[in-house]
């Protein structure tokens, strides 16, 4: 089985800078309540940091940590949508911070975590 790798490591930074304000949007906009608020801000604020120094040359972070990050923060996610669905009852919320998880998966797995020489 072979693994396709087709989303560049800067198409990556910009998806994740595009949707972390997204994320950290969406309670507000959704109308959650606070815990789910609470966690969505966090994965935002995290995701975010992370995409910005991402595809700079001045990476503070190596590639293969980053996609381990990215994978954390997925499962973050996850973990967190899931504990506001139990912990209040708030199934929306707890669909929406899944889905963030899984697309945060689905964005790691498809990205070539390499650098061109000299960035």
């Amino acid at each position: 089985m072979r693994t396709s790798r087709a989303i560049p490591l800067s198409a990556h930074a910009v998806i994740e800078t595009v949707a972390a304000p997204a994320i950290m949007a969406a309670p507000f906009l959704l109308g959650f309540g606070q815990g789910a608020a609470l966690v969505a801000f966090v994965v935002g604020a995290l995701l975010l940091g992370l995409a910005i120094q991402a595809a700079g040359p001045q990476r503070t972070i190596p590639l293969s940590a980053h996609a381990g990050f990215d994978y954390t923060l997925a499962v973050v996610a996850g973990i967190g949508g899931l504990m506001v669905g139990i912990a209040t009852g708030e199934w929306g919320a707890a669909s929406f911070l899944v889905g963030v998880g899984v697309a945060q998966v689905a964005l790691t797995a498809a990205t070539r975590f390499s650098a061109p020489i000299g960035a």
